[in-house]
């Protein structure tokens, strides 16, 4: 189980606090497989009835650590993250997240799985995938058009900005903006509000939501080698030693 992940139960909630902020909170395999087990471990608890997550320092979570991510990636797996993200779309409990800062990458496509997202009004949102040579993962490509619509899904995913809370509150990504002094106090009001309602009827609600969206889970099984693959290409080879070596990356090499 991984030290930057921080857990604690009480009074129905499950809180997991990501808690590498020196790296702002870049996922490593260690810190996926703990959420794997907790998110696994959550759904045969009905004493769980909500999971509220957040990130420690300035950051929710900066995505995959890239060092990581490079050393464990093979042509049709994605090692890191392969159980994370499917725990993460067959997840029964209702899972809120208080983003508190940067959520980038998987940072930020995994609040595209959680059933209600409190923001701090300075955070900030990016879906880098295109620039670093592969494509939106977590299903990503089929629930952010479904919530922002197909031209600004595109915008997000193709352009790859950064685009700040409001934006993200104006597409319907996020729920409520809160002040980043109050993000975790309001955010925990919130989460306590659901886990005084009885816990069947909070995991049947999401169920049958989450029935209209098609079998997610299948999805991601489907995208994963095509992202593994996609991954060990020249152009993303680039983009990801020039993120390490902080430089441009070039692709006029590939043209």
């Amino acid at each position: 189980m991984s030290q930057d992940i921080v857990t604690a139960t009480a009074d129905g909630i499950l809180q997991i606090r990501l808690n590498r902020p020196q790296k702002k909170n870049a996922l490593t395999r260690e810190m996926y497989a703990t959420i794997e087990a907790t998110f696994n471990r959550a759904n045969d608890d009905r004493r769980i009835k909500v999971i509220w997550v957040t990130g420690s320092g300035d950051s929710f979570s900066s995505g995959n650590d890239v060092g990581s991510f490079l050393e464990e990636a093979t042509d049709d797996r994605l090692p890191d993250a392969d159980g994370f993200l499917d725990a993460l779309a067959a997840l029964e409990v209702p899972l809120v997240a208080a983003v508190n800062g940067l959520a980038v990458g998987v940072g930020a496509t995994m609040l595209l799985h959680c059933d209600l997202v409190h923001a701090a009004a300075g955070a900030t949102f990016r879906f880098p995938f295109v620039d670093l040579g592969v494509f939106p993962e977590a299903a990503s490509t089929i629930l952010l058009p479904r919530l922002a619509g197909h031209q600004r899904a595109m915008e997000m995913m193709l352009l790859a900005d950064s685009f700040d809370a409001p934006k993200a509150h104006a597409i319907g990504m996020v729920n409520d903006v809160f002040e980043a002094n109050v993000l975790e106090e309001e955010s925990l009001r919130i989460t306590r509000r659901l886990a005084a309602k009885p816990a069947a009827s909070l995991r049947l609600t999401k169920a049958r939501v989450k029935a209209g969206y098609g079998d997610l889970r299948a999805v991601i099984a489907e995208e994963t080698p095509l992202f593994a693959r996609a991954s060990r290409s020249p152009e993303a080879r680039e983009a990801f030693n020039a993120f390490l070596e902080k430089r441009r990356p070039d692709f006029s090499q590939f043209d």
